[in-house]
């Protein structure tokens, strides 16, 4: 029997990194991987995604180059060796992920875990059961992708986001079933790579939850280029016929009938807690099964913890990421605690969003009085010599001391710009703190300086309301 201080399940963004650091401050750490290690999000999910959606982009601005003067011909897309490329970008990162584990001294054991007591977890593996006496547990087992009734997974016709990055061709007709996050990152790169797409969303906008301003932009914008969007709409009938689906889509308009040749449905995800036994072991689950802890990631069971996406949304690898460094030093004795302010977050569709903190709608719901200020990307110089003017910077502050609430980014590399926020939100930084701070020019940063300008009642670059 293999004796540890903690035994992480699960080898994703939330357990390798609780891993490593566990391992740092000197406990006997196991990790235990069913998969491969760097879980649902290295392999399955936001690095092969974004390696393919940043072919598409390239793509897209060559075919679109002529107007910078540049002129092309035979261009195309050899997709062989594009899905090449992307397994070439994950098994670097996960051959890392691997490395550091050993290098930081932590037991790998790749294998399917099954807990039987809190203490006591068995794994089985290509070469049998390995028993494991552990001191602490946690739980960084991840999620799953849901399904719906009459759409369920084929891996043919009807597929999820895992057999979405696999294709070996962009589909004809593209249906995806699911305006969020995963669905516009899917939508916006099928499209650049010649997918004609329909997007079926239940709810009144898209990436629902989100700044309705920040939606609308999105929405013009595949809308722009030849996509269908069927707002407060689901669908209907699915019949297969040889290697077409034929799908009823249901809308307040009556009901629409198409053809496609794949329909991707991306419509959420549910906890992966199988094999926990969580109920035997008295650990507390919300109503849809998401495992409920405190602030240090410990749940209603002493030496029990769980972290990332098993533990509830927002499902970001960036907050499973600090969750697992929370939960290993909470093990270690030392005070610590999940005690962030705002966790920011990404959508690499085009144009890109990205926010921190309180959209508007939720400010008020929250009681503020706020103050909400914008700056558009077409009126940025730099936004301007990129050709990519779709967009703008959304700035909510308490009307009353000008306190960053939140604020809401659509546009040119939304993802990297956001990190300067979170900062500012962290600090505690007023609308006066940001607008004073010198931004390099031309960049698209001072998109932020400029809509906080505008906030604190000094504009610049646009009049005065």
């Amino acid at each position: 029997m293999l004796e540890a201080d903690v035994t992480v399940i699960g080898g994703g963004p939330g357990g390798y990194v609780c891993a490593i650091r566990a391992a740092q401050m000197g406990l006997k750490t196991v990790i235990v991987e069913a998969d491969r290690l760097g879980g649902e999000c290295l392999n399955y999910g936001c690095i092969p995604s974004k390696s393919l959606i940043t072919v598409s982009k390239l793509y897209d601005k060559v075919k679109e180059a002529e107007k910078f003067g540049l002129k092309t011909t035979g261009l195309s897309v050899d997709f062989a060796q594009m899905q090449k490329w992307k397994s070439e970008v994950v098994s670097r990162l996960v051959t890392g992920i691997e490395g550091l584990l050993k290098g930081n001294h932590a037991t790998i054991i790749m294998g399917d875990a099954e807990v039987l007591e809190k203490s006591r977890v068995v794994v089985t593996t290509t070469n049998g059961k390995e028993e494991i006496s552990t001191k602490n547990l946690v739980i960084a087992t991840g999620t799953r992708t849901s399904s719906l009734p009459g759409l369920e997974f084929d891996g043919k016709l009807v597929i999820g986001s895992k057999e979405g990055l696999e294709l070996l061709s962009a589909p004809d007709r593209l249906l995806i079933v699911g305006g969020g996050a995963i669905g516009l990152e899917f939508a916006s790169m099928f499209q650049k790579l010649g997918s004609a797409i329909t997007i079926v969303e239940l709810m009144d906008q898209l990436i629902p939850g989100s700044d309705t301003d920040v939606a609308r932009v999105v929405h013009r914008k595949l809308e722009g280029k030849g996509a269908k969007v069927y707002l407060k709409s689901k669908v209907g009938a699915l019949s297969k016929a040889g290697s077409v689906a034929r799908v009823d889509v249901e809308t307040p308009e009556g009901k629409v009938s198409a053809e496609f040749d794949k329909v991707l449905v991306s419509v959420g995800r549910k906890p992966r807690t199988e094999k926990m036994n969580l109920q035997a072991l008295g650990v507390k689950t919300d109503a849809r099964g998401y495992i409920v802890t405190d602030e240090k990631m410990q749940t209603n069971v002493p030496g029990i913890y769980a972290i990332g996406d098993v533990r509830g949304p927002p499902l970001l690898a960036h907050k499973a990421s600090k969750e697992g460094v929370v939960a290993a030093e909470s093990i270690a004795g030392l005070p610590t605690a999940a005690d962030w302010k705002v966790i920011p977050d990404a959508i690499f569709c085009d144009p890109e969003v990205a926010s921190a903190g309180l959209t508007e709608a939720k400010a008020i719901e929250a009681g503020y009085s706020v103050k909400k200020s914008k700056f558009p990307f077409a009126a940025l110089g730099r936004a301007l010599t990129t050709g990519e003017l779709d967009g703008f910077v959304k700035v909510v502050s308490k009307a009353d001391d000008g306190l960053v609430l939140g604020v809401q980014i659509v546009g040119p590399e939304a993802s990297n710009l956001i990190s300067e926020v979170a900062l500012a939100m962290e600090m505690g930084a007023t609308v006066e703190d940001i607008a004073l701070t010198i931004h390099p020019h031309p960049t698209l940063s001072e998109a932020i300086m400029e809509a906080s300008e505008s906030a604190s009642g000094k504009p610049i670059h646009q009049l005065k309301t």
